[in-house]
């Protein structure tokens, strides 16, 4: 797959990046570069080859899966530069 120009000031765009037109150019063949090495990966044959979470078999320790506000959101709304009724109030983002 190929990134052209186009594709690059989209998505910088989308991410709020500004790029020059030079940086484009060189933006696109690296994201082309990287796109065809992720494309070739697609190429290996993992069959039969098992899910890795660490080179080590350890058992990774469980705990039980309970909601929690965390015992102390007074002192996480501290950080807060404002608030309402304990949550954390931003401003509205929608394009």
């Amino acid at each position: 797959m190929s990134i052209d120009k186009d594709t690059v000031g989209k998505i910088a765009r989308l991410a709020r990046i500004r790029v020059t037109e030079t940086e484009k150019e060189t933006l696109a063949a690296e994201l082309s570069g990287i796109l065809a090495m992720v494309e070739k990966l697609n190429t290996v044959d993992t069959k039969g080859v098992e899910p890795l979470t660490s080179v080590v078999q350890v058992k990774l320790p469980q705990r039980p899966d309970v909601v929690t506000d965390g015992g102390i959101p007074e002192k996480i709304l501290q950080n807060a530069p404002e608030q309402t009724a304990g949550f954390f109030v931003v401003p509205k983002v929608v394009e």
